[in-house]
């Protein structure tokens, strides 16, 4: 009896304030939809991470024959020198930074240089001779890159040392910047959020104020009292959460799962829908977080004796 009783009071609450139901079922799907955005571009760029920085390289290439930069004064690096960098590479300080190597000749360098500019100006006028020797390092972690670089920066016969990780910071850095705008944009949507579930629960208890005074006359406790506006927040809530949910499955599977992995000439890993349905559970408990803390901000007032 009392079961049907509150959910005869949540149904007419929800058919009396439709328009501000839908409004909360709005604005809760704008501000989950922006922190499950948020999360789901942490998480690409954790996929990115892994899948990159696992193939990234540190290269240390060796003076070539007409070096014209002040770090090889002596011209081309002798293989006194190429050998010494090599033992380096082996040597034990190293040990625990270098995964392993792996040496490119001029004959590997022209080739590969052809393949990239051999239909250019520049690829026509190059030489085999002008090709430099390569190590092709491989590291244990590559965060620990500038280790390995202040071993071999300004070392006898070294022109200069490049890590690739360097090249895809930056952009991690962009991709970082967007998901804590997204995070912020999250916390505004989800304050606006609460304010209105508050104004919506505020405007049905005060709407039902002679029904709850009677109920509080025949001996109704707090919990029964409430609960009927705290299940209508929760409702319109988690109908937004849901919404969100179903969005950024849709945005997931056709944007990134159907167009952007095969768009994307890149070898990389992206996020797929079942990354959003790890999410999902959350932004549930998102929801009813922010309906209850509307509720129980509301009803102090309006329910009580």
């Amino acid at each position: 009896m009392r079961l049907r009783f509150i959910l005869s009071e949540v149904g007419k609450g929800l058919t009396r304030n439709v328009a501000m139901t839908i409004s909360v079922m709005l604005v809760s799907f704008v501000s989950l939809l922006f922190v499950g955005s948020s999360a789901l571009l942490h998480m690409q760029i954790d996929t990115m991470k892994g899948a990159w920085y696992d193939k990234v390289e540190v290269s240390i290439f060796m003076c070539p024959q007409s070096a014209a930069t002040t770090s090889c004064p002596g011209g081309e690096a002798t293989q006194e020198q190429i050998d010494s960098v090599e033992q380096l590479l082996n040597s034990d300080s190293l040990k625990p930074y270098v995964k392993n190597y792996t040496i490119e000749d001029k004959a590997q360098a022209y080739e590969n240089f052809m393949k990239a500019y051999g239909d250019t100006h520049i690829g026509r006028n190059a030489t085999e001779d002008m090709m430099p020797v390569s190590f092709r390092v491989k590291l244990v972690n590559p965060e620990q890159y500038q280790v390995v670089s202040e071993q071999f920066t300004g070392r006898d016969g070294v022109d200069r040392v490049v890590d690739q990780k360097a090249v895809l910071d930056p952009l991690f850095q962009v991709m970082n910047k967007a998901s804590w705008i997204a995070g912020g944009l999250a916390g505004v949507m989800g304050i606006a959020a609460v304010l209105l579930i508050t104004t919506t629960i505020r405007l049905s208890a005060m709407s039902r104020s002679k029904e709850t005074s009677i109920m509080r006359l025949v001996g109704a406790s707090n919990l029964f009292i409430q609960l009927p506006f705290m299940i209508e927040g929760a409702i319109a809530a988690l109908a937004g959460a849901v919404l969100a949910v179903a969005a950024l499955w849709v945005g997931v599977h056709y944007v990134v799962e159907g167009w952007l992995s095969k768009a994307v000439f890149l070898t990389t890993a992206f996020i797929s829908t079942s990354d959003v349905l790890i999410v999902a559970p959350f932004l549930l408990i998102a929801a009813i977080a922010l309906a209850a803390a509307a509720s129980a901000f509301s009803l102090a007032k309006y329910t009580k004796v």
